[in-house]
């Protein structure tokens, strides 16, 4: 059996000095874990524990084991093999128009952003990569895309980035140049699309986690060899590029090989997934469920609400209370009440939030996922907020 190895990344350009190890960890040679390369990562000595660095993994083809992104408990590790790694790389490039370079802008030991890096040296390629100790830098980023190379030129980020993209013009027009741009790791709110897509950026919105290789469903269409379907509510994906499980630990969700049970609450729709939201997410409001990625998608739509996070907060008479943390749009002030309205008439009353808190930015986790945990904690006490109403 292969013995798990810790391989630090860096997010820097340094980064090249490791290509030679992931094409080794591809072909099947060494079963590595990504981690941060800062030895004092809190992450990484969580994750060196926890998942076992120096035990075996009980998987004569594993090559890789990626840590989720879950915000509570003992993180997992998902295996995956040359066979999957190269199935997703190659239904990526399939569905974009074909093999190209890849501009690396997600810390490298995310699932995103490994993938980025594995796609471009499968395809032959040396990836691009984005200096990001510092941060994001939307001017810098502008600047590595004009000196990326290839028959076709990729990138992915996250919401979050895309939205400094969107406010930087020099990073605008050089985003608008690229042959796509993936968009993942949280779901992208409808008004940044849209403003992506009037500025002409080649945005593609993908679905995926580190069990299945990142992001295997694209605008909402499974990728060749992908099939989606829904039990008892629950997202369920299955392809070549599902994980084989989980290192150390067995898991109900691998049940069917080559199958993943994903968390997450969906509908499909003439061929098209939409997912709805977490199933461990729902808030349990006075006897009747709440999902809060519906409440969003609603509150996401008014143009004075850049982004926003719906979370249910104990109470004593309903068990838990819909609360919602909104980020204003630049130049607009939300307006409690009207949104509370907007969600009464397009979701419920009841799942109308009962405070609607404005904030200056919303807690993450991982590359752009929002922290629930984080903001139910900031709305209950009371936070940095410009603005607050509550309706009892």
């Amino acid at each position: 059996m292969p013995v798990l190895r810790a391989l630090p990344l860096t997010s820097g350009p340094e980064l090249a000095e490791s290509f030679g190890d992931l094409v080794a960890m591809a072909a099947g040679g060494r079963c590595y874990l990504p981690v941060d390369d800062d030895p004092d990562a809190p992450d990484r000595r969580l994750l060196e524990s926890s998942l076992a660095v120096g035990s075996p993994v009980d998987d004569p083809d594993a090559c890789l084991v990626i840590a989720t992104s879950g915000s509570t408990g003992r993180p997992k590790g998902a295996i995956h093999t040359p066979s999957t790694l190269a199935a997703s790389a190659d239904a990526t490039h399939a569905r974009l128009g074909g093999e190209g370079n890849w501009l690396l802008a997600l810390p490298p030991h995310h699932i995103a952003g490994l993938q980025v890096l594995l796609r471009a040296l499968r395809a032959g390629f040396t990836p691009a990569v984005c200096d990001l100790r510092g941060g994001f830098d939307a001017e810098r980023f502008a600047r590595d895309i004009a000196l990326l190379r290839g028959p076709k030129r990729y990138t992915s980020l996250v919401p979050t980035q895309l939205r400094a993209v969107l406010d930087t013009p020099a990073a605008t027009a050089a985003l608008g140049e690229v042959d796509a741009v993936l968009v993942g790791g949280a779901a992208t709110p409808p008004a940044l699309h849209r403003r992506a897509v009037e500025a002409g950026i080649p945005v593609v919105r993908t679905y995926g986690m580190s069990e299945t290789g990142g992001g295997c469903v694209y605008d909402g269409r499974p990728l060749d060899g992908v099939s989606v379907s829904i039990d008892d509510g629950v997202v369920v994906l299955s392809g070549p590029m599902v994980a084989h499980g989980y290192h150390g630990r067995d898991d109900p969700a691998f049940a069917v090989p080559g199958s993943f049970r994903t968390d997450d609450l969906g509908i499909v729709t003439d061929g098209e997934l939409r997912i709805l939201g977490r199933a461990d997410d729902a808030i349990s409001s006075g006897g009747l469920t709440v999902v809060p990625q519906v409440v969003e998608s609603v509150l996401a739509a008014d143009p004075a609400v850049a982004e926003c996070a719906v979370v249910g907060v104990p109470d004593e008479r309903l068990g838990e209370r819909v609360v919602a943390a909104v980020v204003a749009a630049p130049g607009r002030r939300p307006d409690p009440e009207a949104l509370r309205t907007r969600v009464a008439e397009q979701v419920h009353r009841h799942a109308a939030p009962k405070q609607i808190v404005v904030v200056d930015d919303l807690p993450r986790r991982g590359p752009g996922k929002i922290d629930r945990a984080g903001v139910r904690a900031l709305l209950e006490s009371g936070g940095r907020q410009a603005d607050s109403a509550a309706r009892g």
